[in-house]
């Protein structure tokens, strides 16, 4: 079974089509439960998102700030694995038919086995994945096999990267482009910032892929800021936040629903 990169590139195309971002969230596998984790990615991608990235929950998140490390704190404790990660995908894909990416550190992939993980992503369904410490100068395995399995390669450029730099990113990623909005961890901000839109600009000068942009937006207000200007909008913990916040998990499972449903609005201007 090939992986699902054109139907993330299809997806991406048609919001734009319709004149506006592309939503996609972020929530890592195995948070609080398994079972849980999977029931609110399904009411995410129910709720109004287009795109839903599973984190692979991992001991020291460098990119991510303090409410993703406690979620994946709470999912590694739960004894998450690398096989719930991919049923999580596979469950996830075949409830909604919307493309997931799995997001993870380099480690975990290199002591899985490149060849080994890229062909159990794609057989769940998997649409790519996005890759935030692995250099592009050290990418090529991983290229190959992702490549031969259908799934995308989606590297993070940042406002330190240099112009030359992002041609070099950008020419080696494929399915879209992940721009972190400003340097720092991931974690709701008050605003976004005018860094983003400056990344997505150099960004673009170097690829047709779409430019996509995370780190920050937790409110319909930021989303529809950051879908005046990027391919897509990427949220992730204020996802997380709402289920460290909620009771009980029906509880749960109706915030990230709203949530979803209001960034929706907001990228597309309805909000």
């Amino acid at each position: 079974m090939s992986g699902n990169i054109q139907l993330l590139s299809d997806t991406l195309a048609a919001a734009k089509a319709e004149g506006r971002s592309a939503l996609i969230a972020y929530l890592p596998a195995g948070f609080p439960t398994v079972d849980c984790g999977i029931a609110a990615i399904k009411a995410v991608l129910d709720g109004g998102a287009d795109v839903v990235e599973v984190g692979l929950p991992h001991s020291d998140p460098v990119l991510d700030g303090p409410v993703i490390q406690t979620a994946d704190d709470i999912a590694l404790r739960g004894g998450v694995r690398i096989a719930d990660v991919m049923r999580t995908v596979r469950e996830a894909h075949e409830a909604t038919g919307k493309p997931v990416l799995v997001m993870t550190y380099w480690n975990p992939i290199d002591r899985y086995g490149v060849e080994r993980f890229t062909a159990e992503l794609a057989e769940a369904g998997g649409a790519g994945c996005i890759l935030p410490d692995l250099p592009v100068q050290e990418s090529a395995l991983w290229r190959e096999h992702a490549e031969k399995q259908g799934l995308a390669t989606v590297f993070v450029v940042a406002p330190s990267s240099r112009d030359e730099r992002l041609a070099e990113i950008t020419a080696a990623g494929s399915g879209f482009v992940y721009a972190a909005s400003l340097m720092g961890v991931t974690g709701t901000r008050e605003t976004v910032g005018a860094q983003a839109q400056d990344l997505v600009r150099r960004t673009r000068a170097t690829t047709e892929l779409p430019v996509c942009v995370g780190l920050g937006v937790s409110n319909a207000t930021q989303a529809a800021e950051v879908a005046g200007f990027a391919d897509g909008v990427i949220v992730g913990s204020a996802f997380v936040k709402r289920i460290l916040d909620a009771g009980d998990e029906a509880g749960a499972l109706e915030a990230v629903r709203a949530l979803a449903g209001e960034l929706a609005a907001g990228v597309r201007g309805t909000a």
